[in-house]
């Protein structure tokens, strides 16, 4: 397994916020829990990968937006962030040492965060930072490998995979408000605690999910469940609107 990462920007305060409201953010102690965050990617059996730092890209830390990787190909996308933009070419010459590569173009706007993938098909959200063409230009994309996409409607969250993430083999973690839960191909649905709406966002590696210690009613219901789970400290990135996923590219 290897995982892109990339170092928390000193600017990160003035990351890209939709839903939560502007707090003070540290940026020092965000690194810290960055970095406990790679470590545990680390004793999971993820090689790492450091793509280069940007400083003066606030959001830069949050990799999984800039591609979708399958098998058989990267896909570097387009954020729906204008700021984001310049985040997608130091990821894709760290990935065309491994795929071959395809990119989105205008119109489509599309972030790694709201692809879900669950065997061979790939959910996608249709958010403030993903649109139909996006959608579209993904699907053509990966049609000649056999995979399907799907689109859906996300609401009240930044990105799907705010909504919802997928435990394999067979689970999705959801908050049932945010995505329509039936929509997905899992055998087993785990609802978030209700007072935990952003606890949704999860990180399977190697049988091991990642929580944030900031939900531990969900992760209570998924240890209850049998899921064996890893707590990490995030809270300081979680002002920035980030999540477990968000801070790697994981293939």
């Amino acid at each position: 397994m290897h995982a892109l990462v990339r170092k928390v920007s000193p600017d990160l305060a003035r990351c890209e916020l939709t839903y939560l409201e502007r707090t003070p953010i540290d940026s020092e102690r965000a690194s810290r829990e960055h970095g406990s965050y790679t470590q545990a990617l680390q004793a999971l059996g993820c090689e790492l990968e450091w793509v280069p730092s940007l400083p003066g890209h606030a959001d830069g830390v949050f990799v999984e937006d800039t591609a979708v990787v399958v098998p058989e190909l990267a896909v570097i996308t387009r954020p729906g962030a204008s700021s984001r933009r310049g985040e997608t070419a130091t990821v894709s010459t760290a990935l065309e040492r491994y795929r071959r590569l395809s990119r989105l173009t205008t119109p489509a706007c599309l972030e790694g965060g709201d692809v879900l993938h669950i065997g061979r098909t790939l959910y996608v959200g249709i958010s403030g930072r993903t649109n139909e063409a996006g959608v579209q230009q993904l699907r053509e994309a990966l049609a000649p490998h056999g995979y399907r996409v799907h689109a859906l409607a996300v609401r009240g969250c930044l990105h799907l995979k705010s909504a919802c993430s997928f435990i394999a083999p067979d689970t999705l973690l959801v908050n049932p408000d945010w995505v329509e839960a039936a929509a997905f191909d899992a055998a087993r649905l785990i609802s978030v605690d209700p007072g935990e709406p952003y606890g949704a966002n999860t990180l399977t590696i190697a049988g091991t999910t990642l929580v944030s210690t900031a939900f531990p009613r969900t992760a209570q219901r998924l240890r209850t469940a049998g899921v064996r789970c890893l707590e990490l400290e995030v809270r300081e990135l979680h002002k920035a609107e980030a999540a477990l996923t968000c801070m790697s590219l994981v293939f």
